[in-house]
């Protein structure tokens, strides 16, 4: 057996960062100089479904997502699906604080891309993003695990393969779940049109 690569370690020194805590600098910035590049990827899969005027650039969307992730004085993240989950959030919020702050400017005119599959892509003033945010947080409440599945596949931009090892479930389950809920969020949106 061959020695294993530098990107098929990644995933075992995450994990055994995450677990030891982060409760001094050095820890946070070994586990960023990990994720970082990750990281950047998702934030520039997220910001190419933007319209070409957003203001947010890739970069700055994570820069800012880990600044939030680090802001408290003992980040409790013990497993990679943890690290992942709060890493979805953090964008999902500086998203939404984007659009929030699109929405309240006399001219606004930015739109926001929202793609949760090929059957449901819209671009999306920033109101009509916060729907989408709003039904989100309603199918969390209905089914949890789809709207985790959800976080992670649309904030923090993993492939299902990618997705079904961060949550510890089957491939096939992933993708049940990404099927239910793009559906249901599709009801969802249709609902608050009406």
């Amino acid at each position: 057996m061959g020695e294993r690569t530098g990107s098929e370690q990644r995933p075992e020194q995450v994990t055994r960062l995450l677990q030891g805590g982060l409760d001094d600098e050095q820890a946070r910035e070994q586990l960023l100089a990990l994720v970082y590049d990750e990281l950047r990827d998702v934030a520039r899969r997220r910001m190419a479904a933007e319209s070409a005027g957003h203001t947010l650039e890739a970069t700055a969307l994570v820069h800012e997502a880990w600044m939030r992730l680090v802001a408290s004085p003992s980040p409790d993240w013990h497993s990679r699906r943890h690290f992942y989950g709060a890493a979805a959030e953090a964008m999902r919020r500086v998203l939404v604080d984007h659009a929030r702050k699109a929405k309240s400017q006399k001219r606004g005119g930015e739109r926001v891309r929202v793609t949760l599959g090929a059957d449901l892509a819209m671009e999306l003033d920033p109101e009509r993003f916060l729907s989408v945010v709003d039904a989100l947080d309603r199918l969390a409440e209905e089914d949890p695990r789809a709207a985790e599945v959800t976080r992670l596949r649309f904030f923090s931009g993993l492939e299902m393969a990618e997705l079904a090892a961060v949550l510890g479930i089957s491939e096939r389950t992933a993708h049940r779940e990404w099927t239910f809920a793009r559906a249901r969020l599709t009801q969802l949106l249709q609902g608050s049109e009406g």
